[in-house]
This record gives C-alpha cells, sequence and structure tokens, in this order.
C-alpha cells in the first residue's frame, strides 16, 4: 500500500464511485445500479424466495442441516474470531496508533457525546432487545447451565434453594456474554475500517475499500464484487432473522392482549404489513423517513424501560443489572473459552449462533456507526463503541431479567414466564408473560406490541439504505425504486424463511453467510492495522 500512499495518508487510486454502474429508466422508473453486484444479488435472492417457495418441506430440511452444522461444528471458529476481535480492539486502545484520527488530524467531530452516543445505541440494537431481554436470563438460569452451574429447577418443578443464587448470577452473565463487548467487537471492526479507508484513505464508501492494503486495484474488479456480494446476502440473512422474530413476537403480544391465533399466517400478514409501511419511509429517505421512526422508536423504548423499572419492583429490577454485571466481568474468559467445556446446548445453540447473526449485521450496523463517527481519535472510538451500548444494554436485560427470574422464583407455579420459558418453551411470549405480572397489563402489552413493530419497520428501512448503497456501487442517492426492491426483498426473505422452517430456517440463513464473512472480517483486522501504520501521527 506504500507505493500508492501519498504524504497525508490517502490511498492514490483512479476509480470513481459509480463508474461501473449502468444508469438509465425504464418508463418511470429510474436505475443507477452497479455491475454485475445488483445483478448478481437481486437475481439470485429472487430465485432463493421463488424456490423456498416451490420446495418449502425441501428447504426445511436444508436449513436445518445449515444450521446443525455450522453451530455444532463450527462453534469453535466462531468463539476464536470473535475472541480475536475483542483482543484487537483492546490492543489498539493502547497502540500509539490511537491517537489517529478519523478524517484527519484537523477533523472536528460531527455530532456532540450525548447525540453520538445515542446513535450508537440506535444503529446495533433491533427486536433483539424486546425478544430476548426476558427469555435469556430466564433460559440460561433454567435449561442451558452455562458453564456447568446447576440449575435451580427440579425435574418435579421444585426450586432447588442452594442452587439459585449462583444460577441467578449466571443467567444474567450468560445473557450480557451474548450482547456486551463481543458482539460490539463486531461492529467496532467493520466502522473502524470503514471510517479508515474512507475518510483517512480517500476510497468509496464501500466494504470492498477495507481490503485495498491486500488487493490493490484489484479490489475494484472481482475480488471486490464477491466481497460486495457476501456482504449483501449477509445483511439479508440478518435482517431477515431480525424480522422473522420480530413478527414472531407481534403475533405472540396480538394472542396475549387480543387473543389472535399464532400462526405462520398471522406472522406473513404482519410482515406484509409491517414492509408496506417501511416502503414508506424507505421512499421518504434518510431524514424523511429513517431519522423519524428511529426517534420515535428511542422515545418509546425509553418510555417502557421506565414503565417497567417504575412500576415493577424497582429494586429487583436494579440489582439483576449489578448481579449480572459482577458475575459476567468475573466469568468472561470461561465463556469465551471454545474448548474443554460441557454446555453443548449454550454454546452451540445459543453463543454460536449469536456471533454469526452479529456479524450478520455488521455491514449494516457498521455503516451506520461509520457515518456518524467521522472526526474521533481510533481510541476514542473503540472504548466508546464498545463500552456505552454494551452498558445500555446491560442496564435493560438486567431489569427485564432480574424481574423476570425474581416472578418464577417467588411463584413457579403460577409464573407464566417459567410456562412459556421453560416448560413448553414458547419464547416469543416470555416478554409478555413478564408483564402480566405488573400493573397495566394490557396497556403495557399494547406498548410492547408497537415497540417491536417499529423497531421491526426502522429494521427493514435502514437495511434497505444499505444494501442499496452496496449494489449501487458506494452511492448514497441512488433512485429511490432501488430501495423500495431491496425492501420488498428483505420482507419475502423473512417469508419464505418463515414458511420453510421457522425460527430454525432463520438462524440457518444468518450462519450460512457469517461462516465466510466472519473469515472476511479476520482479514480486515490486519488492513487496519496496515493502514493505520501508514498514517501520519
Amino acid at each position: 500500500m506504500t507505493d500508492s500512499t501519498t504524504e497525508d495518508g490517502e490511498i492514490d487510486t483512479d476509480f470513481e464511485v459509480g463508474q461501473d454502474n449502468i444508469d438509465g429508466n425504464l418508463g418511470p422508473l429510474g436505475f443507477d445500479i452497479h455491475n454485475p453486484v445488483f445483478v448478481i444479488s437481486g437475481l439470485t435472492a429472487v430465485a432463493f424466495v421463488l424456490l423456498t417457495l416451490i420446495f418449502p418441506d425441501e428447504a426445511g430440511a436444508i436449513f436445518l442441516a445449515v444450521r446443525d452444522f455450522a453451530t455444532t461444528k463450527l462453534d469453535w471458529l466462531f468463539m476464536i474470531i470473535v475472541n480475536i476481535f475483542v483482543i484487537f480492539c483492546i490492543a489498539l486502545i493502547f497502540m500509539p496508533m490511537s491517537k489517529v484520527r478519523l478524517g484527519g488530524a484537523d477533523a472536528e467531530p460531527d455530532y456532540s457525546y450525548p447525540a453520538w452516543f445515542a446513535m450508537l445505541f440506535a444503529a446495533g440494537m433491533g427486536i433483539g432487545l424486546l425478544f430476548f431481554g426476558v427469555l435469556e436470563p430466564v433460559y440460561h438460569m433454567n435449561v442451558s447451565g452455562p458453564l456447568g452451574v446447576p440449575l435451580p429447577i427440579a425435574e418435579d418443578g421444585s426450586i432447588i434453594p442452594e442452587n439459585v443464587e449462583a444460577a441467578r448470577a449466571m443467567g444474567l452473565a450468560a445473557t450480557f456474554y451474548h450482547w456486551g463487548l463481543h458482539g460490539w467487537a463486531v461492529y467496532a471492526i467493520m466502522a473502524l475500517a470503514l471510517s479508515l479507508f474512507t475518510y483517512n484513505k480517500g476510497l468509496p464508501f464501500s466494504i470492498r475499500s477495507c481490503f485495498y492494503p491486500i488487493l490493490g486495484e484489484r479490489v475494484w474488479g472481482w475480488w471486490g464484487h464477491l466481497i460486495d456480494i457476501l456482504a449483501v446476502f449477509a445483511t439479508l440473512f440478518g435482517l431477515a432473522t431480525s424480522l422473522g422474530l420480530g413478527a414472531q413476537q407481534a403475533n405472540a403480544g396480538f394472542n396475549f392482549a387480543f387473543g389472535l391465533e399464532i400462526s405462520t399466517t398471522a406472522q406473513v400478514v404482519i410482515i406484509i404489513l409491517v414492509t408496506a409501511v417501511a416502503l414508506v419511509s424507505v421512499w421518504r429517505g434518510l431524514d424523511g423517513g429513517v431519522k423519524i421512526l428511529s426517534e420515535i422508536n428511542m422515545g418509546i423504548a425509553v418510555l417502557f424501560f421506565l414503565f417497567v423499572l417504575f412500576v415493577g419492583p424497582t429494586l429487583v429490577g436494579l440489582s439483576g443489572f449489578w448481579t449480572g454485571l459482577i458475575a459476567y466481568t468475573a466469568e468472561i474468559i470461561p465463556l469465551s473459552n471454545p474448548f474443554g467445556r460441557s454446555d453443548d446446548a449454550y454454546r452451540e445453540g445459543w453463543t454460536a449462533f449469536y456471533w454469526a447473526w452479529w456479524v450478520s449485521w455488521a455491514p449494516f450496523v457498521g455503516m451506520f456507526i461509520a457515518r456518524v463517527s467521522r472526526g474521533r481519535t481510533v481510541r476514542e472510538f473503540i472504548v466508546c463503541v464498545l463500552l456505552i451500548p454494551s452498558l445500555i444494554i446491560f442496564i435493560w436485560m438486567g431489569v427485564f431479567g432480574g424481574i423476570a427470574i425474581e416472578q418464577i422464583l417467588t411463584d413457579p407455579e403460577g409464573s407464566l414466564v417459567k410456562a412459556n420459558v421453560i416448560d413448553s418453551y414458547s419464547p416469543e411470549l416470555s416478554l409478555f408473560g413478564m408483564l402480566n405480572e405488573l400493573p397495566f397489563t394490557k396497556t403495557a402489552s399494547t406498548i410492547a406490541i408497537f415497540l417491536a413493530l417499529v423497531f421491526f419497520v426502522t429494521s427493514s428501512d435502514s437495511g434497505s439504505l444499505v444494501v442499496d448503497t452496496i449494489t449501487a456501487g458506494g452511492k448514497i442517492d441512488a433512485p429511490v425504486p432501488q430501495r423500495i426492491f431491496w425492501c420488498v426483498v428483505e420482507g419475502l426473505i423473512a417469508i419464505v424463511l418463515l414458511i420453510g422452517g421457522g425460527l430454525s430456517a432463520l438462524q440457518a440463513g444468518v450462519t450460512a453467510t457469517g461462516v465466510p464473512f466472519a473469515i472476511l472480517m479476520l482479514v480486515m483486522c490486519y488492513t487496519i492495522y496496515k493502514g493505520l501504520r501508514s498514517e501520519p501521527r
């Protein structure tokens, strides 16, 4: 890279954004698409949808086999790669190159700290907060037994007193592990690479640009095309998983509050209706649609959290956060170890899937974080991206999970959380089971349903914009019909995955794309290091 690097650190290349694009009009519809990234990605996505609809049973069997292979045979690979991301990020903090400022030595931050922190949190959070906030702490405490900690519930349903506190702490710690430093290190790697090679090296705002130190000018050819196509499918399947989970939880909420039947048909209708709303947001663009919905989303989420905290047992919720944080700090290294463990249900069924899911969301979230982080030093960037969102999530999960656990321990026979998570395993009902024990149940449940739907919409419209940018050769102002196309494709993929196998199919889509993209991101650590070394300090 030194041969093509100028004195101020920029890379000297003749490539121009959109130079390989095809633009024109099809009647009233304009298009400006990258050739061949858009064509290959679009045709493959459409073929996937059609084949899954035509052969749902065969597709379901394939999805199940893919998920099982990736999570049981490659769990060690996911864990090692994500561990490397954490170690690399922490090491960068203490290196002299961490003083490099994203955007150049004279760059000023575009946003204040409060605004930046809010956007960091909003970027990486979606339906997972609602879907897993109650489910995970309860499930890990009572079923999966992370690190072999004794479970507190006996086979006859009674509570084993001597196991309670250890299991409670481990249930929360195991949840924090999936939503803390490791996950945000994945986002930090992607966002740092995009920021460095866009703002400091003068390359297009594209994932392929991050590999210039290795591929050189070849990155604008087929090597780059393959990288972008893989990023498109990682994003599509990561978003489809979130949309599918959102539809399941919204359906469960409507069933709990209004008696609507829980069925795949109802979930498909929910996806169609929410995708229609997302289409309006996509049509209005970043400021007129996505930004407004995101602000509404954040406001409702904060109010909902405060409602649960203060209407429920406040001290129990706060103690859940503190208990989980202490246990997470103590157990993070054992939880990160991929070898010599007996907790297969936890490590394979949860951790491997989570790391694949975080990786699949990395292009989407990384692009957003990069766009709002110009002007920060590398050290400032890594510390804040790793710590601030993790802390907010720990508070949310600690409060929701802590209250749900206390409900089970107080009344195991009458707890709807226990009935839904442990006895029948209906994960989409876990949140509503917890709300059932609080005052104003129906009102709180209605707010939760609405919040799930808004999370649903913001994920769909934001993801459509990111995929459109990738398939438009890095352009952020491509014609609206292209964004609409990708918004529809996301909804269709979520629908066919639900039809083709439900939750296992959603997990299969993520793990299938997560494996190769995780390896690409591992290479990205090297390109970041090489890029920072050539920066003037």
